[in-house]
């Protein structure tokens, strides 16, 4: 009988991840999209700092 109850406790184990991993971000579709929006606003920001910065290195040094 301790292997059926062994198997019982897998599947509820299996279970509990499974439901873990299809609810991981907890937001909407939208919310999700609006948040990756911003992150890469963020990103673009950066870059062009960064460009900026390049640039004006590479001016300086002429």
């Amino acid at each position: 009988m301790a292997r059926g109850n062994q198997r019982d406790k897998a599947r509820e184990a299996a279970q509990k991840k499974q439901a873990a991993q299809k609810k991981s971000h907890g937001m909407s579709g939208s919310e999700l999209a609006k948040a990756k929006e911003v992150a890469a606003q963020k990103m673009r920001e950066k870059q062009a700092a960064a460009d900026a910065k390049k640039a004006g290195e590479s001016a300086g040094k002429k």
